[in-house]
């Protein structure tokens, strides 16, 4: 009937899918390939919601792969004897005329000269025509000091990320040597090693022999003073190369003979921790204060520190694995929908303005192709 074949069997693939009682919940329908136009519009936005994508997964990994980190405060608690200060300094002085103690609130005083290593050396060695520290920084931008680890390990100093303090930290570390005189004379005094203090407030300090201390015999010239000094590492606690203070490639140049330095710390015990390991040290804050005396003042470079009743915890946290996953399934589906909502849209708006355009352009095909009626004159 109306050329209708009643016997011809119908496609049931055209309007549906067979399968099981399972297949009619399937809540991801799906076209035919039959059905499906692929467009240039299509393929732009694919293209552009793949890259955004990429770049969420990128920045999701790598700020996973970064951590977090979370400082706490906490009253130190348990009792404390002792206390390291790590010391690498060069004196614009020979090492025989100059004395180095350490007297603290104890009462005590340590004769620090003959704990730490002082060796004759050439000033211009350590800086450069312009007076800049020689240990700077490399291309990398981390610190170099000269200080190196066993076993010709790089150097890693100036890392800011827990975990790499952490791994840097735990290696056994040495001071660097001084360099070669090769003839030449030596004008200035490295003076460099570890002491083991009493954990109080004291005050560490460099004179000139015969100026300070009572000493029978010995009265250095005052036309030999001169207490321009650079200091390369000013650290308490373990001695830890990695971990920058705010001490370090310091260079102060004495104005004139007598000159006083002085350097305030308040020392903070902090404890770092990442992945289950943790390191102890000691960071500080500095106030530098130094200016021209009388013959009255005793010269020299005075390092007075405190030690705060506080510990600072700074620990690095990062998401388990399967959190990570989470994560990057739920950005990457909400680009996705995003970017499904916008090719609808862009393409609901370009069907309208196409409409317009054909209202405004004259008259209109005919729906089956041929000429529409010309308007009654």
């Amino acid at each position: 009937m109306n050329g209708y074949d009643e016997k011809r069997q119908l496609d049931e693939d055209a309007f549906g899918a067979k399968g099981s009682i399972v297949s009619a919940f399937d809540a991801f329908p799906k076209s035919k390939p039959q059905y499906v136009t692929r467009t240039t519009a299509g393929g732009k936005w694919t293209v552009f919601v793949a890259l955004v994508s990429f770049i969420l997964f990128w920045s999701e990994a790598s700020r996973w792969w970064r951590g977090s980190e979370s400082h706490t405060f906490a009253v130190e608690k348990g009792v404390s004897h002792s206390l390291d200060i790590n010391l690498d300094i060069v004196v614009k002085m020979r090492c025989q005329d100059i004395h180095i103690n350490v007297q603290d609130a104890a009462g005590d005083r340590i004769l620090a000269a003959s704990r730490l290593h002082r060796d004759p050396t050439v000033w211009q060695h350590w800086v450069d025509n312009k007076g800049i520290h020689k240990l700077g920084r490399d291309a990398q931008g981390k610190v170099v000091t000269g200080e190196g680890y066993l076993q010709g390990h790089d150097e890693g100093f100036g890392e800011e990320q827990v975990h790499d303090i952490v791994s840097l930290g735990r290696r056994k570390a040495k001071w660097a040597r001084t360099p070669r005189l090769w003839g030449a004379t030596p004008d200035s005094c490295r003076v460099f090693g570890s002491l083991e203090l009493n954990k109080v407030q004291g005050d560490f300090h460099i004179t000139a022999k015969g100026h300070g201390y009572m000493e029978f015999g010995q009265h250095l010239d005052h036309s030999a003073f001169n207490f321009s000094h650079i200091i390369s590492e000013l650290s308490y606690g373990p001695f830890l190369p990695s971990l920058v203070n705010p001490l370090d490639q310091t260079v102060n140049v004495a104005s004139a003979n007598f000159h006083k330095f002085q350097y305030f710390i308040s020392v903070v015990p902090t404890v770092y921790s990442s992945s289950g390991k943790s390191i102890v040290t000691n960071q500080y804050a500095v106030t530098e204060q130094s200016q021209e005396v009388t013959e009255r003042i005793i010269p020299g470079i005075f390092v007075k520190y405190d030690i705060e009743p506080i510990l600072l915890n700074i620990v690095e946290e990062r998401d388990s694995f399967l959190v990570f996953l989470i994560k990057v399934v739920n950005v990457i589906s909400g680009a996705l929908v995003a970017g499904h909502w916008g090719y609808r849209i862009s393409d609901w708006c370009q069907e309208v303005w196409g409409k317009r355009r054909r209202r405004a352009g004259g008259p209109s095909e005919g729906m089956l192709g041929g000429k529409g009626h010309e308007r009654d004159e």
